[in-house]
């Protein structure tokens, strides 16, 4: 019985040892597998990640219609959003992210601080400028629009933040 068990054993352990290792030509066709399969996967998550941004901009290209109902819900949310951020004691927040290719000139007017970027507006960030030159510039609220990411070097995303702290002079 003893050399059954042995046997049993043996034939484990050769079984394990045929399962645990692969040859190193093995290992490389392995590894390159997975390289492709997480590469794979990669350009998927790209693929996913570009769509939702073409319909994001698609979205944010048009207009919406404003209402005065439109108006109260966006100063409701917004009056929200300002007394929690004053609540944490910040003088400004981000109240709009949009991408450069918004802008008719990609953001390079926003990026070099130059006095006519509104101009370079396009869709719902034009809109959004409007609100607050319309409603927001009479309280005393400053609007900064500045360029928040990088993608390769280039202009990405264009950030509008309010301020309402005190102007630097």
């Amino acid at each position: 019985m003893a050399a059954v068990m042995k046997d049993t054993g043996t034939a484990a352990a050769q079984e394990l040892g045929d399962e645990s290792f692969m040859s190193a030509a093995d290992l490389r066709a392995y590894m390159a597998e997975m390289d492709i399969a997480k590469a794979m996967k990669e350009v998927g998550a790209m693929d996913r990640a570009e769509k939702a941004r073409k319909e994001l901009v698609k979205s944010l290209s048009t207009p919406i219609e404003v209402t005065p109902e439109k108006i109260q819900e966006v100063t409701a949310t917004l009056h929200r959003k300002l007394r929690s951020a004053a609540q944490r004691g910040a003088s400004e927040f981000m109240v709009m992210r949009f991408p450069s290719s918004l802008c008719t000139d990609s953001g390079r007017a926003i990026n070099n601080s130059e006095a006519d970027w509104p101009e370079t507006l396009t869709g719902r960030s034009r809109q959004a400028y409007e609100f607050w030159r319309d409603h927001l510039r009479p309280g005393g609220y400053r609007l900064k629009a500045m360029i928040v990411e990088w993608p390769g070097g280039l202009p990405g995303d264009v950030g509008f933040f309010l301020l309402w702290g005190d102007a630097k002079r």
